[in-house]
């Protein structure tokens, strides 16, 4: 991780990126307390368990998000995207809570990280940071919705697919770089299950597929 102080960039970001955050003294307050952050891809940006010391704006990249059951397995939820945020950190910020997401950089992501204090103290006093904060949580909800349908109501090669296509639209290609094994975790099944679904979609000239390569045709 590369961290940076730079004030007139990030008031520059700020706008370009997050438009919906209009009041101007709003921008000076993430311009003077925010930090521009860069994670290379597959770093790891918060864990299980860690207390959230940030709230990131996405401005490059995405991250994905994941949660972790009590036996271990870890299950995909959804990506992060530029002009977005984690409704779930502002959450554990506000409950001053322990982690119970685990956030990676998919691709080369650049952010900018607001300390946590910050956070109660804008929503009451900007209501461009209020109303976004809470357009963050429907956004979210309605992702979580979508996963939790998505296990209790379709098929692996639907969900499969879904993922796919997430994956895709967050990395801004159609050409994927995953193995089987790092889809199965993401997914909660066995490789041997998903090894054989992409098989048959590459059968059926949905994917071809290479060495640790999936693309979407």
């Amino acid at each position: 991780m590369i961290t940076e102080k730079a004030r007139p960039e990030i008031l520059s970001l700020i706008r370009q990126h997050y438009p919906q955050l209009a009041e101007r003294n709003l921008q000076d307050a993430i311009a003077d307390e925010g930090t521009i952050m860069h994670f290379k891809s597959g770093s790891l940006i918060m864990d299980f368990g860690a207390y959230v010391k940030i709230m990131p704006l996405i401005i490059k990249g995405s991250i994905k998000v994941s949660r972790e059951d009590e036996e271990g397995n870890e299950l995909f939820l959804y990506y992060l995207k530029p002009g977005e945020t984690c409704s779930m950190s502002f959450t554990c910020c506000l409950m001053d809570k322990k982690s119970e997401i685990r956030t990676v950089a998919e691709e080369d992501t650049t952010l900018i990280g607001i300390p946590t204090r910050f956070m109660d103290e804008w929503m009451s006093r900007y209501p461009s940071w209020k109303n976004f904060v809470m357009t963050s949580y429907d956004n979210r909800m309605l992702e979580l919705v979508r996963t939790i349908d998505s296990i209790a109501f379709k098929k692996m090669d639907e969900r499969l697919m879904d993922y796919l296509e997430q994956k895709a639209e967050a990395n801004g290609s159609r050409t994927l770089n995953a193995t089987h094994q790092e889809i199965a975790y993401d997914l909660n099944a066995s490789r041997e299950a998903i090894s054989r679904l992409l098989k048959q979609l590459e059968k059926d000239g949905v994917v071809q597929l290479g060495r640790n390569r999936i693309e979407l045709l």
